[in-house]
Parts: C-alpha cells; structure tokens; sequence
C-alpha cells in the first residue's frame, strides 16, 4: 500500500525486464519503485515466475498486481484453474490479477455471465482473496463491455480494468471510419505527409475519446466495485513504441511530424497530463476504490545511470540496455508524479464525499 494516498487509492508502475539484461536490471528497478513509493504489476505466467519476480519486490509492503498471460480465458476450464492456482497461492499478498477481456462478452454472453459466475464461486473460498480484473482489450464496443459488470454486479471479486489507451484508440478508430469508411487511423502513422484535411479529422477522432472513457469510468463506477486502471496515453500517428501499438506512451510526451501542419511539427497526445487528471478525478469521485498502474512501455532512448546504479552494472562492458532500462524507469517515475499530483488534488477538492465513501 502506498503512504503517499489514501488506502482506497493504489498506484504502481510497470514491473518487468523488457530490455535484455540480467537481473541486474530488476534490482534497478526495485531501487527506483522504493525511492518513488510506486507499486508493482507483475507479468507472470506460472506461480514459480512470480515467485521469482516477487523477490524484487520493491518494498514489503509496495502493492502488487499481476498480469497474467492473454491465453487465460475466464470462458476456459484451464483458464480457471490456473487463475485459482494463482489466487490461492498468493491471497494476503497481492492486490489483484489482470486477465484480458474476450469476444464471447459479445457474442455469447449468456456462456461468459455462467463462468463469471462459476470463477466467483470459487474464489469466494480463498482467504484474502485478490481481485480478478478483467480488462479491456480486444476492441468491443465499450457499451458493451460495461454492460457486462452490469450483469454481474453482484459479483464482488470480479471487476473490471480499464485500459486507457486501447479504449483510447478503438474511439479513434471508430471515429474516423465514420468519417473514412473502410479506413484506419493507425495506418495513417507510415504517411510522411497527410493533407490538412485528413489531419483535421485525426484532430477530430482523438479529441472523441477522452469523453468514451469517462462515460465508461462512469458506468462502471456505478456499481459499487473496486476497479483496476492501465493508465498511458495514446496517438494513433505514433511511431514511439517497438512493439507497433499505438499507445503505452507517456503522458509527458508529444507526436513528432515528419511534416508541418498549422505551423507545428508535432501534436499533443490524446490526453496528456490534464485528460490524466480528469480520468483520476472522475475515478475517484465515482468508484472511489482504484489502483492506477502506469503501463508505459520503454523506447530506444538512453539516460546515464547515476554512480550508484553504475555500480549494479561493473560487470557490463556495454551499459546501453541498462541506460535504456534507466530511462524507461525516468519515464514511469516521472508519470507517477504527476500522478499523484493529479490524486492529491482530486483528494483536496472533493475530500469530505471521499471521506464518506471509504466508511461504507
């Protein structure tokens, strides 16, 4: 639990070793959650991974969420079981356990709502149980994902996760379809140049999705359950990520052109620092029991590890994998700050009503 927010109020960072390296670089990254007082999302696979993952933990007591692989299906028998494995092997220990959403909420509903049900019956016999989110990311329209926690409200370990940036830009998508049927925005980012008017309707697709996701925010905060955030930012002119998504960005960063438009060679994102703040508000205000995790990935770039980091690495000839680990942690350290910013003021505006709700 972080000391820095409310007990209703958890925030952490991305927690894995996507560059390559040996462990070293976890330990890197264990030292900068401490310093920051940030919690951890954990990717893991099988219970004998976290474990593993676990010994860099960033602090006794640092919160702990754990993303599991998208193969776990809440539709599935395996599925089930594995998930079982990792609640009952880790109650007490971690808040959470993130399992990607399905197209059978869609298209066979009554199916999904049956194993919802069946999961929650299970669970109900762990002892300080985690939560299982369930989180946005196949692209169903989002109506119909919050129409499911609606199904099953009553359902008090299973809720949901909302993913900023792919909620983010499915709107875009569907915004600028509308526009240019058959099209998609995330394929305009190869173009070196776009006429004004194609840039204007990107203009007009991303400034449709901050107001989705809190529509969504709303929804969900309505029934009366813990909810789990993947907060980053998003553009689908993005070239940033080497993963080739569109989003897992900074909230601090900005999209540079390879072209001029209205003067500028670069655009703002899709929220940036103030769409963060009115994410955290509206989550706070409506669902009042959240935990943030910055799922921001890492870019090529580099920053000079400080004398004391340099130490963890007197064994590496070449210091570049650990000065881009050091810079992706910049990154997220840096996020977390205004994020916290974003909470404390949420927290000094509206502290009497926030007060209330933690008491029920």
């Amino acid at each position: 639990m972080n000391s820095s927010t409310q007990p209703s109020t958890l925030t952490l960072g991305l927690f894995e070793k996507r560059i390559d390296g040996d462990d070293c670089l976890m330990e890197l990254a264990r030292r900068r959650f401490l310093q920051a007082d940030m919690g951890a999302e954990m990717h893991a696979g099988t219970p004998e991974q976290l474990v593993g993952l676990l010994k860099f933990r960033p602090g006794d007591a640092a919160s702990v969420v754990v993303h599991l692989p998208r193969d776990f299906q809440l539709g599935d028998a395996r599925s089930q079981e594995r998930i079982l494995e990792f609640a009952a092997r880790f109650a007490g220990r971690i808040h959470g356990l993130v399992i990607h959403d399905h197209t059978d909420i869609a298209w066979r509903r009554e199916d999904y709502f049956q194993a919802a049900r069946e999961m929650e019956s299970r669970l109900a016999h762990i002892n300080r149980c985690p939560m299982l989110f369930v989180e946005y990311a196949v692209g169903l329209e989002p109506n119909t994902f919050a129409a499911f926690f609606d199904s099953i409200r009553e359902l008090s370990r299973i809720s949901a996760c909302i993913d900023t940036g792919h909620v983010g830009i499915w709107q875009a998508r569907a915004a600028y379809s509308g526009m240019h049927p058959g099209q998609d925005i995330c394929e305009l980012r190869s173009r070196d140049v776009l006429p004004p008017q194609v840039m204007a309707d990107v203009e007009g697709a991303v400034s449709a999705a901050p107001k989705t996701i809190l529509d969504l925010v709303a929804s969900l905060g309505a029934l009366g359950k813990p909810v789990h955030f993947h907060l980053h930012d998003a553009h689908p002119l993005s070239t940033f990520s080497p993963f080739g998504v569109s989003d897992h960005l900074s909230f601090l960063a900005e999209i540079p052109l390879r072209f001029e438009y209205r003067g500028l060679r670069s655009l703002p994102l899709m929220f940036g620092p103030v769409g963060l703040r009115r994410i955290v508000g509206k989550a706070i205000e409506t669902i009042g029991r959240v935990s943030f995790t910055l799922e921001i990935h890492p870019i090529a770039e580099r920053v000079s590890l400080s004398d004391e980091a340099a130490l963890l690495f007197g064994h590496w000839r070449d210091k570049t994998n650990a000065e881009q680990m050091n810079h992706w942690l910049s990154v997220l350290t840096q996020n977390h700050a205004l994020l916290l910013e974003a909470i404390k003021d949420v927290l000094s505006l509206s502290a009497p009503q926030i007060h209330e709700h933690d008491r029920v």
